[in-house]
């Protein structure tokens, strides 16, 4: 008993610390960039706003007030919102197939993604969906593929993790292959070009009124994946093991991977494809803290907020006057660590695998 309330409390003291390292982040991103502005400046921009009560875009509230509401602050909630996101979906996927390799994009969603972006840029499909069709293409192509995933899996029988994992190959293959069709034969260079740079990710289109949508869908979806924590942790165990338990994985399976295509789609929507998040961080993650999902989500939730503030906060200054998009700086710091990760003796994903 006296064991069990200790480590309670210890994980509520690390939630917390994590909570109060992802405040100092996201003050330290809002510092940094082009103009440096202090703390105090920061603190006073936001106290004002919140003591004000005026519209956020509302003219002759100062430069500081526009550059830490209009341009940083806004593409930092994303940043946190999408780390967040990411990372319990890459800890969902690793669950639902059974592999510590998956990550969020392993059942094709990313390629999905990728043709309604190319489909989008190179041939205008969705343009009178307003100024940001691009990302709402992309949104439709993941969401289209999660689907398609879903169907494929059902068919000739129950869905099983491999039956999964096959066809977002296959359908993985076939949107790769379509989207280099119309590239080939559209043979637009900048085009080409906007279509390479949207795949690198950015937080730069980052407006508040995509946050109020997307905010809600991440945070609840967060706290959904937390109370599924038994259950996420019977998959590890395997179907024939959780049916002798009472619980019959099938209908679960296939919620998770709606609500997780549901994440990654809006993260797709606003961000871009930015890989290696949702399959770093819950690798080291569960290093840290175990294999418990109880403890995984919300822990792997606030360390991938903060690595993406951090990260989106790095990109606006390794190169001066020049933002490095984020996908390939988290590519850059995720590879090594993904193969140290993999040669690890020390590594277990847990269920006995």
């Amino acid at each position: 008993m006296w064991k069990y309330m200790i480590r309670k409390i210890k994980f509520s003291i690390l939630l917390l610390i994590l909570v109060v390292l992802l405040i100092a982040a996201l003050f330290w991103a809002l510092s940094i960039g082009t103009v440096h502005l202090s703390l105090a400046q920061i603190y006073g921009a936001i106290v004002q706003q919140l003591e004000s009560g005026r519209a956020i875009e509302a003219p002759g509230q100062g430069p500081v007030h526009d550059i830490v509401w209009l341009l940083r602050l806004p593409r930092l909630v994303l940043a946190a919102l999408v780390g967040a996101g990411l990372s319990v979906c890459g800890v969902v996927m690793q669950a639902i197939v059974k592999n510590p390799l998956a990550d969020p994009y392993i059942l094709g969603i990313s390629s999905g993604a990728s043709l309604g972006a190319t489909a989008a840029i190179l041939l205008g499909v969705g343009a009178f969906l307003g100024p940001n069709f691009v990302g709402i293409a992309a949104f439709i192509g993941a969401m289209a593929i999660s689907l398609a995933v879903l169907f494929i899996s059902n068919l000739g029988g129950r869905s099983s993790s491999v039956k999964l994992l096959l066809a977002g190959m296959a359908l993985s293959a076939v949107c790769s292959a379509f989207s280099s069709f119309i590239v080939y034969f559209a043979n637009d260079k900048d085009g080409i070009q906007t279509i390479t740079y949207w795949l690198m990710g950015s937080l730069a289109g980052a407006r508040w009124n995509e946050l109020a949508v997307i905010a809600p869908i991440v945070i609840l979806s967060v706290l959904f994946f937390w109370t599924q924590s038994r259950v996420l942790n019977l998959m590890l165990l395997g179907d024939e093991t959780a049916i002798t338990m009472g619980t019959d994985l099938h209908m679960y399976r296939q919620a998770y991977l709606l609500v997780s295509s549901l994440i990654v789609g809006f993260a797709v929507y606003s961000a871009g494809v930015i890989g290696f998040v949702g399959l770093i961080i819950p690798h080291v993650i569960r290093m840290i803290v175990g294999p418990d999902h109880k403890r995984l989500v919300p822990v792997s939730a606030l360390v991938g907020a903060i690595f993406l503030v951090v990260c989106d906060g790095l990109c606006r200054i390794i190169i001066p006057h020049t933002e490095l998009p984020i996908g390939l700086l988290i590519s850059l710091i995720g590879a090594p660590c993904f193969i140290y990760l993999m040669i690890s003796k020390t590594y277990g994903f847990g269920g006995g695998e």
